[in-house]
C-alpha cells in the first residue's frame, strides 16, 4: 500500500508521513526536492517507520534551496499580511441593525445547515466566539493557542492543527507551532476555522483578513494562511456585496496576487466569466490542481468559488453545488453555508431548524457594538 492511500491512525506522529508530505509540500512550493523522490517513496511505504533514516531526509529536504526561476510568490517571500493596509478604505456604511442580525443569523444558520449535510459540527465557530467574548477583537495568536489548550481537546484536531498543537505541548510559540515539522501547513484547516472573523467585521473584509491571518497563524503558512484571510474576507463582504461574483472579487484582494491561490482563483472567475459550464469548470478545477492532496487549501477555495458563482445566490444551489464538486465538502459546504446564508438572510431560510443559533447571532453582534 503506498503512502498516499495509507490512512495511519495519528499520522500526524508517524515519520514516514512528516517525511511524505513535507516531500510533497516542498515540491509544490518550487524548491528542489525533486532528487529525493525514489528514497522518500522507499521510506514512507515501508511495513513499519524507520525513525532515524526518515528524520535525517527529512532534514535534507527541508534545507534543500528555492529553485531560481519559481515564479509564484510565497510565505517566506512575502511581506506579513497580519494586518492588511489599508483597512480603513474597504469601511462600509453600517446596515441597519435589523437587516445586519437577519444576515447574521442567515451565516450561523447556513453554516450549520449546510455543513450537517456533510455530517459535521461547527466546533471551531463556537471557539472563535468564546475567544473574541474573551479576548476581545484585537486579540493574538498567543490567545489563540491558550484558548485551544484551555479548550480545544488534541484529539479533535487533524493535520496542521494537531502538528501546531504538539508544537506548542513541546513549548514552541506562534508562527513557530505552524512552521515546525507542519508538513500540512497549507491545508484547508484555517480557512474552515474563518467564518467568525467575516462575522465580526460585516463590510469590513480587509480588518476581517487580517483577524484570521492572526487565527491562522498558529497553524498555517503561506496559501493556507492566505486562503484563511480570503475566506474571512469573502464572508465580510458578503454582508454590503450581494452578488458572489462581486464579494469574490473583493475577497481576491487580500491575497497575494502573484500566489499560487491568487493565480488558480482568479482561473476560476475567468471561467464563470466565459461563460462555462459548472461542470466544466469543475472539471478544470480537478485537473488543475488534483496534485494536491484533496485537503490543500488551493483546491478546495477554488470549489467554494466555483460553488457559490454558479449557485447564483440560491442557498440549495450554491450548498448543492460545492457538495457535488467533491474533496474536502464538510469544510466547503460550511464556507458557502456562511456566505450563501449572509447574502439571503435568516428570514429566507426559515424552514431550517437551527434552534440556538439566533442566540449566537447575538452574542456575535455583541463583540463590535
Amino acid at each position: 500500500m503506498t503512502i498516499e492511500a495509507a490512512m495511519f491512525g495519528h499520522h500526524e506522529a508517524d515519520p514516514r508521513a512528516l517525511l511524505y508530505y513535507e516531500w510533497c509540500q516542498r515540491a509544490e512550493s518550487g524548491y528542489a526536492v525533486d532528487d529525493f523522490e525514489e528514497e522518500v517513496h522507499e521510506l514512507a511505504n515501508t511495513d513499519r517507520p524507520v525513525p532515524a533514516a526518515c528524520f535525517r531526509l527529512l532534514d535534507k529536504i527541508e534545507h534543500a534551496p528555492r529553485l531560481p526561476d519559481w515564479p509564484y510568490t510565497e510565505w517566506a517571500d512575502a511581506p506579513h499580511l497580519g494586518n492588511p493596509a489599508g483597512s480603513d478604505q474597504d469601511s462600509a456604511g453600517p446596515l441597519p441593525e435589523p437587516e445586519l442580525l437577519d444576515r447574521l443569523h442567515g451565516g450561523w444558520l447556513g453554516r450549520h445547515t449546510a455543513r450537517s449535510r456533510a455530517a459535521t459540527e461547527v466546533d471551531y465557530a463556537v471557539l472563535g466566539l468564546h475567544l473574541l467574548e474573551r479576548r476581545g477583537l484585537d486579540f493574538s495568536p498567543d490567545d489563540v493557542a491558550a484558548e485551544w489548550l484551555e479548550r480545544l481537546p488534541f484529539l479533535r484536531t487533524y493535520t496542521a492543527e494537531r502538528v501546531a498543537y504538539r508544537n506548542l505541548i513541546d513549548g514552541f510559540a506562534p508562527p513557530d507551532t505552524a512552521i515546525h515539522r507542519n508538513p500540512y501547513r497549507e491545508w484547508v484547516g484555517a480557512l474552515a476555522r474563518a467564518d467568525i472573523h467575516g462575522y465580526t467585521h460585516p463590510g469590513h473584509p480587509r480588518r476581517a483578513a487580517g483577524a484570521a491571518a492572526r487565527d491562522a497563524s498558529i497553524s498555517h503558512t503561506g496559501n493556507g494562511l492566505w486562503a484563511a484571510m480570503w475566506s474571512a474576507a469573502l464572508i465580510a463582504a458578503a454582508f454590503t456585496d450581494h452578488v458572489p461574483a462581486s464579494a469574490l472579487s473583493t475577497a481576491a484582494a487580500v491575497v497575494p496576487a502573484r500566489s499560487r491561490l491568487a493565480v488558480a482563483l482568479a482561473e476560476v472567475l475567468a471561467d464563470h466569466a466565459r461563460g462555462d459550464t459548472w461542470e466544466r469548470a469543475v472539471a478544470a478545477v480537478h485537473a488543475r490542481h488534483d496534485h494536491y492532496n484533496r485537503v490543500h487549501a488551493i483546491g478546495n477555495a477554488c470549489l467554494i468559488a466555483a460553488g457559490l458563482l454558479w449557485g447564483e445566490g440560491d442557498f440549495d444551489r450554491t450548498v448543492t453545488l460545492t457538495v457535488r464538486g467533491g474533496w474536502e465538502t464538510d469544510s466547503n459546504s460550511a464556507t458557502v453555508g456562511s456566505v450563501a446564508g449572509i447574502l439571503t438572510g435568516a428570514a429566507a431560510l426559515s424552514t431550517i431548524d437551527g434552534d440556538g443559533l439566533a442566540d449566537l447571532a447575538g452574542r456575535t453582534r455583541n463583540l463590535f457594538v
